[in-house]
């Protein structure tokens, strides 16, 4: 049983029926409340903020009374509930179904907006339907919704259904497999997940799995004894062992070879291992985090995987979303990295530059993105990153706008016809200032307001 859930039988046992009479005196239960040590409030079936502990109060508001407000006010700065504003919300589901909820959501704080796992629990009453809920805020340390920090950083949908999951899977010991292609930053979601783990105080251990021998991946993982083979002077510890406590990272855990995938499970079924050259078995001690951008269910279909190893990392799996299916984050990427970069927090994008990088679909992903911006920052001279700085790619923008075809009808189309239809769609498209346009297309501002005046 969760602590919540003894808090919850606690307080029906206090009050024999239920804990309506507790509201006679709502300092009594905001006392109780203190029992949390994260935001905790106790909260009306009409969304009204009865109760809450002082954690509550600060992570909202210092000075401002939230009592007798609705939470989604406080929260969300809305005028509606949640689920009316396009959200999920955990009271109206918790009313819906009877039982516990949790939802990730962005709440807004003195400190900006923050991630929030929010867990409900309806409160026992006499008369059958609860009339009151148990809010308990659990506050997300692996990601971020502002450029500081060195963790995770977003607000996309795509982005916090992610980040949902590794809150989830985070706390327990659960084998954890991530998906997700080049660049999309695998190995910080795993130290994320090792960093709110249990085992946060030892060892993270990364193996790079691509390219190891089978000779070599023994010595890596297992480590081996002196005079083991040639060139094995000295007795080595393998990363099993130094992984111990801790949490063991396997990257691109897909390019394996078929022959060693069996050692490797015989080490996660047994918890035991040798080393090369030893007889001595020994006892393994980590939690296991996998990674891979290959599609291991197809490889296991093909024979390339075994599906027995297969089924023992992919526990819970995790995908994660490529840049191009969370743009609305790139302008926040982009002044996280511009913080992380060396001497580059003063240069800034323009908005016409910015316009076409949130139009692009990024290959690779948030390294591609970093390595866009650091060629960028040492093509401007000004400060600025603008359009003319920015890889030729991504100033093919191909999404403005369909082209009609060069030949209509077995006929050219006048040059004339295809450059005023191209700078329609271009001015339909594009919400900046013509001087900003201009730069864009490379031409002045004068030769764009001509051209424009011609359609």
């Amino acid at each position: 049983m969760s602590f919540s859930d003894a808090y919850v039988s606690g307080l029906s046992a206090r009050t024999g029926d239920g804990v309506e009479q507790l509201f006679s005196s709502i300092p009594e239960l905001s006392a109780l409340l203190e029992a949390f040590s994260q935001p905790a409030a106790v909260l009306s079936d009409e969304y009204q903020i009865l109760a809450t502990n002082k954690a509550y109060q600060e992570h909202h508001s210092s000075e401002t009374e939230l009592v007798s407000r609705h939470c989604y006010q406080v929260s969300h700065g809305y005028a509606h509930p949640c689920d009316q504003e396009g959200e999920s919300c955990p009271l109206k589901r918790c009313q819906q179904t009877g039982s516990r909820q949790r939802v990730l959501h962005l709440h807004n704080t003195p400190f900006g907006q923050e991630h929030v796992d929010v867990e409900m629990l309806p409160l026992p009453h006499n008369e059958g339907q609860p009339r009151y809920y148990l809010e308990i805020m659990h506050l997300v340390k692996v990601a971020q919704a502002t450029p500081e920090g060195q963790g995770l950083i977003g607000s996309s949908p795509a982005f916090n259904k992610m980040v949902s999951l590794i809150q989830r899977a985070g706390p327990s010991e659960i084998s954890v497999l991530l998906l997700g292609e080049s660049g999309t930053g695998k190995e910080l979601v795993a130290k994320g997940l090792h960093n709110v783990s249990g085992r946060a105080q030892a060892p993270f251990v990364t193996v790079e799995c691509s390219g190891l021998s089978e000779t070599l991946f023994e010595s890596e993982m297992f480590g081996h004894e002196k005079g083991a083979f040639t060139g094995a002077i000295n007795r080595k510890e393998g990363l099993v062992s130094a992984a111990r406590g801790g949490t063991l990272f396997l990257d691109e855990v897909g390019d394996i070879p078929l022959s060693l995938q069996v050692k490797l499970l015989r080490l996660i079924e047994t918890g035991t291992y040798r080393t090369v050259g030893g007889l001595e078995l020994k006892h393994a001690d980590f939690r296991l985090i996998c990674a891979t951008h290959k599609k291991l269910k197809q490889m296991v279909e093909m024979g390339e995987f075994r599906q027995d190893l297969f089924y023992r990392i992919s526990t819970f799996p995790i995908e994660l979303p490529a840049l191009r299916e969370r743009k609305t984050d790139i302008p926040l990427l982009i002044l996280a990295l511009l913080q992380r970069l060396p001497d580059t927090e003063a240069i800034k994008v323009s908005s016409s530059a910015l316009a076409f990088l949130k139009n692009y679909s990024f290959p690779g992903n948030i390294r591609e993105l970093r390595n866009i911006l650091e060629r960028a920052v040492l093509l401007s001279d000004d400060g600025v990153i603008n359009v003319e700085h920015l890889p030729d790619e991504c100033r093919m923008n191909r999404s403005i706008g369909s082209i009609p075809p060069f030949v209509s009808d077995g006929k050219l189309i006048p040059l004339a016809e295809l450059e005023s239809v191209y700078l329609s769609q271009v001015k339909n498209a594009y919400s900046g200032r013509n001087r900003e346009l201009a730069d864009a297309l490379g031409v002045s501002e004068r030769t764009l307001y001509r051209k424009l005046q011609g359609l």
